[in-house]
């Protein structure tokens, strides 16, 4: 199996997965910006926000898993 075959094969795997990922990333990555483009606030603590953008994206992915879960 090449390279090619084995990527071919993940993305169609999980592209659900993917393309969640993605959109969360760039809605984050949007409101952060937005944010700080009104609120001119601290270089440090804009990181801080880009940064707790990966708490977000778990904390979400696991709410929703459990809200699965209980239906």
């Amino acid at each position: 199996m090449s390279l090619v075959d084995s990527i071919r094969d993940h993305v169609r795997e999980h592209r659900s997965g993917m393309v969640s990922d993605l959109l969360f990333a760039l809605v984050w990555v949007t409101i952060v910006e937005l944010f700080f483009r009104f609120v001119d606030g601290p270089q440090w603590a804009y990181y801080l926000f880009m940064l707790a953008g990966i708490l977000a994206y778990f904390g979400f992915f696991w709410s929703l898993e459990l809200a699965r879960e209980r239906q």
